[in-house]
């Protein structure tokens, strides 16, 4: 199987503490757009006090996608994912896009 690398167009930023991964994108007014979080470690996510809704990109280790959540809406929330080692948080419409699939390699510039 050939597997796919898909780079990510966007700035990212890390939450790779305690308060940085608990308050992610919470509470921000206006929706994401060329902008993403990777948070680390984290292998599940909750959409509370958000205002708009994102997609999210589940990675291993490797950063191969392990998990999609295209449009996940406010107040949902994702099962824990074990094979997942981090999160990319994106835009919405970004896994459509992109055209991501589970087993696509990923690459982004922090």
């Amino acid at each position: 199987m050939n597997k796919k690398t898909i780079v990510i167009p966007y700035e990212i930023k890390s939450a790779d503490s305690f308060f940085s991964r608990l308050k992610g994108l919470m509470l921000r007014k206006e929706p994401i757009m060329n902008e993403g979080l990777w948070i680390v470690p984290c292998n599940a996510v909750h959409m509370f006090f958000m205002k708009f809704p994102i997609d999210v990109v589940l990675l291993n280790e490797q950063k191969e996608v392990v998990g999609l959540y295209a449009d996940l809406q406010p107040w949902k929330i994702t099962k824990p994912l074990k094979t997942a080692y981090s999160t990319l948080e994106l835009p919405a419409g970004t896994i459509n896009r992109l055209e991501i699939d589970l087993g696509s390699s990923i690459q982004f510039t922090l």
